[in-house]
């Protein structure tokens, strides 16, 4: 290494004042451009993907507590359903939906039971209502009073058709749900 550095100061030596200044700033501008591509360039990138990921980080932790919120939303009417079932009478679903349709002033053309998925915390009782030629505002009376019910009823599916031969009337399909707790199942709340 000391014979290469004792090269390059006679090298140094023998130029002219002249070629000594334009080798000067040829280093000076090479050190500028190593240290500026070389340091100066990666740091701020760095800096720049760093501030990137906290941006990042930033939105999702928004996303997380929003998602959060939608959860304890869903989660309260969850517990408020639950609660809800667990302190509704029980009844007949087929019992409550022909009272209901005599207070609605319907007439019931057909209640077919369903098949329910199977749960560990809950039965579900399904039946599928149909209406023939009512009018809307009977219609509306009884699944009125089918959700309003004491007793912990959902409407699943609902059909409405209007007759050709009667424009202003309706024939209406749908299916009514009703739970109820099973005892010795775990429930969640």
């Amino acid at each position: 290494m000391n014979d290469w550095m004792k090269r390059l100061r006679e090298a140094w030596s023998a130029l002219q004042p002249r070629e000594r200044w334009l080798v000067g700033s040829v280093v000076a501008l090479s050190a500028c451009l190593i240290i500026a591509f070389g340091i100066i360039r990666p740091t701020l990138a760095a800096q720049s993907r760093q501030a990137s990921r906290v941006d990042t980080a930033r939105q999702e932790l928004e996303v997380v507590r929003g998602l959060r919120d939608q959860f304890d939303a869903v989660n309260g009417r969850l517990r408020s359903v639950e609660e809800r079932i667990a302190s509704a009478p029980r009844g007949e679903i087929f019992t409550t939906l022909e009272q209901l349709a005599g207070q609605s002033q319907v007439t019931v053309d057909a209640m077919e039971p369903r098949s329910a998925p199977a749960s560990d915390d809950y039965r579900e009782t399904k039946v599928q209502v149909t209406l023939k030629g009512q009018t809307l505002a009977q219609v509306v009376r009884y699944l009125h009073g089918i959700e309003n019910a004491k007793q912990p009823l959902s409407i699943k599916s609902l059909r409405v058709r209007t007759r050709a031969d009667k424009p202003e009337l309706l024939d209406v399909t749908f299916t009514v749900s009703s739970f109820e707790p099973i005892t010795g199942g775990s429930n969640t709340g």
